[in-house]
């Protein structure tokens, strides 16, 4: 208040353009909550892994960030030299496919939507296949399938646990019938795996849909989900649309799917790696009781042993 009654000068001087960008606030020192509307401090949120500390909110989060907070430093790409291409020369309204991939991955850094490669959790080897849905909404191409399959195969020799993580518009339809193959290989890929006796463990994260959702994603020994991702096949407008009836609340949310049985767990981001690696434990114990690929299963078996998790749970609530 005292300042309220100090008297100034008449004139005061005019702000200069360098006087006015250091007093400018930048973009991206706050950030709205799109669940309760809370402005969130962007280091504080960078700091809670990028989850609302208000209501829990989870944000997306980019590839190299999820691979990041989950292992660190000990992540080593594979198949980064595999560049997407054009095969059917494809034009839409928004211009030529080729020139919207270059477009891409100037914008995002990446050459496709999917990282693949190995490292180490907390100690654990498992390998990692991660979408980017910065890249073209991580659309399944040909590509993308390919760097997929590749992963299977490697751990299939190796007997490496591989964790799918997974955003997704679906198909790339730009890649036509290109693209909706990958859906039939990559599953023909994972079946491989399952007959080796290694694990497949799927993460599901906001978004989750389309082909991606119908295919490799869905076939996995164990099903997590982020809490609150949307995950389904076709968006709940267009359902709506064609069976002209109105979608229960909470449709296609990670919770309305856990209980209904669609997947097997829900962890919360601070938590997961733990979470993951448990599972990982489980899996290498039951891995002296699993039979021969030439015997029949039991229920002994990886693929049923009730002790590696209690089904349908939230973990970190």
């Amino acid at each position: 208040m005292r300042g309220f009654f100090h008297r100034h000068g008449k004139f005061q001087p005019v702000p200069t353009d360098e006087d006015r960008l250091e007093q400018q606030i930048p973009e991206d020192l706050w950030v709205k909550c799109p669940r309760c509307q809370e402005l969130l401090y962007s280091k504080e949120l960078q700091n809670n892994d990028r989850v609302c500390p208000k209501c829990g909110y989870h944000f997306r989060l980019r590839a190299r960030e999820r691979i990041a907070l989950l292992v660190g430093e000990t992540f080593e790409e594979w198949d980064a030299h595999i560049y997407p291409e054009d095969p059917l020369g494809f034009v839409d309204g928004g211009g030529a496919y080729g020139a919207k991939l270059t477009q891409t991955e100037a914008k995002t850094g990446e050459v496709e939507a999917l990282v693949t490669g190995r490292a180490t959790l907390d100690g654990r080897p498992l390998a990692l296949a991660v979408c980017d849905f910065e890249f073209l909404g991580a659309s399944m191409g040909s590509v993308f399938g390919e760097k997929l399959v590749r992963a299977a195969e490697r751990c299939a020799r190796e007997g490496l646990p591989l964790l799918t993580i997974s955003s997704s518009g679906g198909a790339r339809m730009h890649e036509g019938l290109f693209s909706l193959m990958q859906m039939a290989k990559t599953v023909a890929a994972f079946a491989r795996l399952g007959r080796a006796r290694v694990p497949h463990l799927a993460l599901l994260v906001d978004p989750c849909y389309g082909g991606v959702t119908a295919s490799y994603a869905t076939v996995a020994d164990i099903i997590l989900a982020e809490p609150g991702a949307q995950i389904g096949f076709a968006g709940p407008r267009i359902i709506e649309q064609i069976t002209k009836q109105k979608l229960p609340d909470g449709f296609q949310t990670a919770e309305f799917l856990l209980e209904h049985g669609m997947i097997d767990a829900i962890v919360e981001r601070s938590v997961m790696g733990s979470f993951i690696a448990t599972l990982l434990d489980h899996y290498a114990r039951s891995a002296g009781r699993m039979p021969r690929l030439d015997e029949p299963e039991t229920e002994t078996t990886i693929a049923h042993d009730a002790s590696l998790l209690p089904i349908g749970v939230e973990v970190g609530t």
